[in-house]
């Protein structure tokens, strides 16, 4: 397959012969206003009957970037996950690896068959039945009309619409046409399967039996490029990944490393990173209620001060006071709310309900929450913090931010949780 482009080309055989596709500074832009996109494109389509060479490497007026430089291979048998926020870019990759559209510089090299899957019922004739779209669908993506009928029975049987086969596509719901496009995209026996969210839809049986055909294609030498939002998916399916954002490759390499770096932008985007202690002002004995909450940290086992507390490590948070007056059986609360998803609750802890009868001198006093671990996963929290005595209340911060990090493997957790490994003969 090779299409000759304006500016760049996309070929066939990369000198791997391993390489199923390999993306070399690869880029894309777009017009965000319809009648000026509607003018370049007659300003190019001119240029290019005037046989001169139009300039692809520089933004006119309101065009933007959806892709750019972008550059990465695929060899036989491998899963590559393509991660990042919507607009990031990915569906533009995939349609332009599929043909369906032109990069305006780069080079795309493409080997073997190729069926992309990157539209639910792409391909259809909504007013065609099942079994007329199955032939029309199959051929399309390369097989004859033989091939098609050897066929049949194991893709309906795959997708699951025997019922409805001789009804038009236009009267099944989205996703009976999701399982047929799926059933007849991992059919055709292709080199290359490109996956745009399909693998969202459908029962959780559907769901399984997509993964197992997945693995059973990538024995036998296919390789995928998928794109999801869902990242256990993108952990469980590829071993490499890619991670864009507005257009720009930002990392790639191993699946659980990229994810995390996925993960921790996305926990962290469009708030500030929160670090350090928490200092509070001195209170007039006139404010007082008898002890006041003078700073809140968090601290290593060495005693020093973190400012990012790390999952999986070590770790104590420490509530800093001053009592004017002793007190007995007090009472510490903690309610943790995480600022990077819905501002769920997480976690709620309290000396009472752990049976811990705290007694403050008065001065200064630090009450320390010792934790072998920090069981949150990356992202940004509040803290909210209390000491009291039965109903009586002495001081509360209202929030305590704080950003916790990760140096391990913790993106398919919803908390890091502590654990040994034993091996026990009997």
């Amino acid at each position: 397959m090779t299409t000759e482009l304006s500016d760049r080309e996309i070929t066939v055989e990369p000198e791997d012969s391993e390489v199923v596709i390999s993306v070399e500074r690869l880029s894309k832009k777009f017009c965000r206003n319809l009648r000026r996109s509607l003018l370049y494109g007659v300003q190019d389509i001119t240029t290019e009957l005037l046989g001169r060479k139009r300039t692809s490497t520089r933004l006119r007026s309101q065009e933007f970037w959806a892709l750019k430089n972008v550059s990465f291979q695929l060899r036989r048998g491998e899963a590559l996950g393509l991660v990042g926020s919507n607009g990031a870019g990915k569906s533009t990759l995939l349609r332009i690896i599929s043909g369906l559209i032109n990069p305006d510089t780069g080079s795309v090299k493409i080997r073997g068959r190729l069926a992309p899957l990157i539209a639910l019922g792409a391909g259809f004739n909504p007013i065609l039945t099942g079994r007329e779209n199955i032939y029309a669908n199959m051929s399309i993506l390369g097989l004859s009309t033989k091939e098609i009928k050897a066929k049949f029975d194991e893709v309906v049987d795959f997708a699951e619409i025997w019922d409805a086969i001789d009804a038009p596509v236009q009267n099944y719901s989205s996703g009976m046409a999701a399982r047929l496009g799926f059933a007849c995209a991992v059919h055709t026996d292709p080199d290359i399967l490109l996956i745009d969210e399909v693998l969202a839809v459908g029962d959780i049986k559907f769901k399984m039996k997509c993964h197992r055909k997945l693995a059973k294609l990538r024995e036998n030498g296919t390789a995928f490029v998928l794109v999801s939002h869902n990242s256990h998916s993108i952990l469980n399916i590829c071993n490499t990944a890619i991670y864009l954002a507005k257009g720009q490759l930002i990392t790639s390499g191993e699946t659980e490393a990229v994810v995390r770096k996925y993960e921790e932008d996305l926990c962290l985007s469009g708030m500030e990173k929160a670090t350090g202690p928490l200092i509070l002002p001195k209170k007039s004995p006139e404010e007082s209620f008898g002890l006041d909450i003078i700073s809140v940290c968090f601290k290593d086992e060495q005693g020093n001060i973190l400012d990012t507390p790390m999952s999986g490590e070590p770790t104590s948070l420490c509530v800093e006071c001053f009592a004017h007056k002793y007190i007995d059986n007090a009472n510490v609360g903690i309610l943790v709310t995480s600022l990077s998803g819905e501002s769920d609750r997480v976690l709620y802890l309290t000396s009472a309900s752990d049976n811990e009868i705290l007694t403050i001198a008065p001065g200064s006093t630090e009450i320390q929450i010792q934790m072998p671990y920090c069981c949150l996963i990356p992202g940004v929290y509040s803290a909210k913090i209390y000491i009291r005595s039965g109903v009586c209340s002495f001081d509360i911060v209202e929030s305590f931010r704080f950003t916790v990090q990760a140096d391990k493997t913790i993106s398919r957790c919803l908390f890091y949780q502590p654990r040994t490994w034993k091996v026990i003969k009997k």
